[in-house]
C-alpha cells in the first residue's frame, strides 16, 4: 500500500507537500491561537511538517495518517529531529476511511491539507473529518481553486485537473463551505512565489534523482517530465490555479 512512485521521486526533498511556505505554515498556527494540549488529526499528513512544528511551537499533540511509506518515515524522523516524538505519531495507512478510535477520542483540530481526494472531494472530506472532530473544533481543508474563472477542458487537464469542475473559483469554494454548514474563520493562500518554490524544488529533486539513478526503470519517465514540466507549469498551473488552507468551524 503506497502512493505512485513518481510522487515520491518528485517530492522526496519536500517538507511541505503543497505550495505553502514554512513561514506561512507557522503564521497559520499562530492565527489559529492554538493552545498547549490541543489534540489534532491530520489525514494525508505527508512528511509531518505541520504536526511536528505545531507540536514544537504550540504544544499540540496528534496523529498523522498517510498512504506513502517514504513520507511517513520522513515524518517520524522529523518528529525525532524536533524533539516531539512523544507528542505526535504517524501511521502508514489509507486516510480515506480513518476516524479516531474511541480510545483516542475526538480531536480539537482535524485537517486534510491538499488531499481531499480521500473523501472524493471537499464535501466528502469535510464529512469524514467531522467524525473525528469535537463540537466547536477547528477543521482545516487545503484545496486548489481556479484563479481566472473555470477554464475549458484542455486547459484544466494541462493544469492537472481531470475536469474543469474538479476545482471551483475562490468565491464559490468559500460559498461551498458555508453551504456545508461551516463558517470560514481563517485562511492562508499561496502566492506565486510559494508555487514557484514548491514546483522548482520538484525539478531540482528530479534532476538530482536522475543523476543518482540513470539506469532506473523510471528514469525515462522522470527525464521526460523534467523536460516538459517547467514550461507547462509556467503557462498553465502558475496562471490558472490558486491554492489555500481554509479554517472552518461548524455552525
Amino acid at each position: 500500500m503506497d502512493i505512485p512512485r513518481i510522487f515520491t521521486i518528485r517530492e522526496s526533498g519536500h517538507r511541505i507537500h503543497n505550495p505553502l511556505s514554512s513561514e506561512k505554515l507557522a503564521l497559520l498556527g499562530r492565527a489559529l491561537h492554538l493552545k498547549t494540549g490541543t489534540t489534532a488529526l491530520d489525514l494525508g499528513s505527508g512528511s509531518g511538517e505541520m504536526l511536528c512544528t505545531w507540536a514544537r511551537d504550540h504544544g499540540l499533540t496528534g496523529t498523522g495518517v498517510d498512504l506513502s511509506v517514504l513520507f511517513t518515515e520522513q515524518a517520524r524522523a522529523r518528529a525525532l529531529e524536533l524533539g516531539v516524538a512523544d507528542r505526535v505519531k504517524f501511521i502508514h495507512a489509507d486516510a480515506a476511511d480513518y476516524v479516531t478510535s474511541a480510545a483516542d477520542g475526538l480531536v480539537d483540530l482535524a485537517a486534510c491539507i491538499g488531499a481531499t481526494w480521500i473523501g472524493s472531494g471537499v464535501a466528502g472530506t469535510v464529512e469524514l473529518l467531522s467524525r473525528s472532530l469535537k463540537p466547536g473544533g477547528i477543521m482545516l481543508i487545503g484545496e486548489p481553486y481556479w484563479q481566472l474563472g473555470v477554464p475549458d477542458k484542455q486547459t484544466a487537464e494541462l493544469c492537472e485537473a481531470a475536469d474543469p469542475y474538479d476545482f471551483l473559483v475562490l468565491p464559490a469554494l468559500l460559498a461551498q463551505f458555508s453551504e456545508l454548514g461551516y463558517d470560514v474563520v481563517e485562511l492562508m493562500l499561496a502566492n506565486q512565489d510559494d508555487w514557484d518554490r514548491y514546483q522548482g524544488a520538484q525539478w531540482f529533486t528530479m534532476r538530482s534523482w536522475l543523476e543518482a539513478h540513470p539506469d532506473d526503470e523510471m528514469a525515462d519517465q522522470v527525464r521526460a517530465e523534467l523536460a516538459a514540466e517547467p514550461a507547462r507549469y509556467a503557462r498553465y498551473t502558475r496562471e490558472h490555479v490558486g491554492w489555500g488552507i481554509f479554517a472552518l468551524r461548524q455552525r
